[in-house]
């Protein structure tokens, strides 16, 4: 009996990074502006803390000690009463940059409307991996394209101690954000590739850690191409690339230090290559994109060919002393009758 795949691995992910990859600036942007915070400022605390807490013992995170700050932000009183409903509110208010999220439903349409790639259901699915907040990323207006998310997500209304032993749960008086429910870094992204790889957001009874034969995971890594603006994606390309998956990424338009650092990251082998963050159909970055998903599409349908081809065989034939012409007369009902037995 022939074993059966886990998966189809059909499937052809576009994973991105958000901040100054779909977006020109920060996503805390909006949060900023809503509540007349010197954005600026907010940032140079930030950077500053690490140091700081260094020299009181404590080490810290460079990539997510922000959400430490917002936190005390919120228990200070600048950001009072902060909620995840308000986040995914001011996620709406997100700029992306030219061609978005346009550019993600044309690139499904046309792998969905390629009749080639539909013969074995071959599709495009759009994944999110960021250090910023989830919850403004499923507010935006790209979220809707978007297979799954994944950033940092706050907690409100934590449980208190020892509530597994309380028979009624008290009513909560404070509906602000109160906890960091998900931490992610870019060291931390490179496990978010793993559970698309393996299949995990789609199967709760699987565990990122899980022993999983390459045969049977969701999405090869090979079918994969992370987007990306710089050098502290380098994780997330360095397991791209070592597993046969594309590494892209992207600079702004006009932006000299950024151009710079992208092609440092082609001239160091961090890359497949790079262009600018501008995703009409005209640009290099959406012809590249279109390309690359085109050909990793024929190459799944090639495979698949093949191993239809192997599966399946030739079908059966009578065979006759009077040779092959009488064979040609065998009656078409009689060789569906044999196929169908077979």
């Amino acid at each position: 009996m022939t074993q059966k795949n886990l998966y189809s691995q059909n499937v052809i992910a576009c994973i991105w990074d958000f901040d100054k990859t779909l977006i020109p600036g920060y996503m805390q942007t909006p949060l900023f502006k809503e509540y007349n915070i010197d954005e600026k400022f907010f940032w140079e605390e930030v950077n500053g803390l690490p140091e700081i807490y260094a020299e009181r013992g404590y080490n810290v995170s460079k990539e997510t000690i922000y959400l430490n700050h917002l936190i005390s932000f919120i228990h200070n009183g600048p950001l009072k009463g902060l909620n995840n409903k308000d986040l995914r509110r001011l996620g709406s208010k997100l700029e992306f940059y030219p061609g978005l999220p346009t550019f993600f439903k044309e690139l499904k349409d046309e792998v969905r409307n390629n009749d080639r790639f539909n013969r074995f259901d071959i599709k495009l699915e759009h994944y999110i991996i960021s250090t910023g907040l989830a919850e403004m990323i499923r507010g935006s207006e790209i979220a809707e394209h978007v297979e799954d998310i994944f950033a940092c997500e706050f907690i409100e209304n934590p449980l208190p101690p020892n509530y597994s032993r309380q028979a009624e749960m008290a009513l909560p008086i404070e509906l602000g954000i109160s906890q960091v429910g998900m931490v992610v870094d870019n060291t931390i992204k490179t496990r978010f590739i793993f559970e698309i790889n393996k299949g995990v957001n789609k199967n709760p009874d699987l565990d990122v850690n899980s022993s999983i034969p390459r045969e049977d995971r969701r999405i090869p890594i090979n079918n994969m191409i992370y987007i990306a603006d710089g050098p502290s994606d380098i994780p997330v390309f360095s397991v791209i690339r070592q597993s046969g998956g594309k590494a892209y990424a992207v600079y702004k338009t006009g932006n000299d230090p950024e151009f710079e650092q992208t092609d440092k990251l082609l001239q160091s082998g961090r890359i497949d290559n790079y262009g600018p963050a501008d995703y009409r159909s005209h640009s290099s970055t959406a012809m590249w994109l279109r390309m690359h998903i085109q050909r990793l599409g024929e190459q799944i349908f090639e495979a698949k060919e093949r191993d239809f081809k192997e599966r399946v065989g030739s079908p059966p034939r009578h065979l006759h002393d009077e040779g092959p012409e009488v064979q040609e007369k065998t009656p078409l009902l009689e060789q569906q009758q044999l196929l169908f037995e077979e």
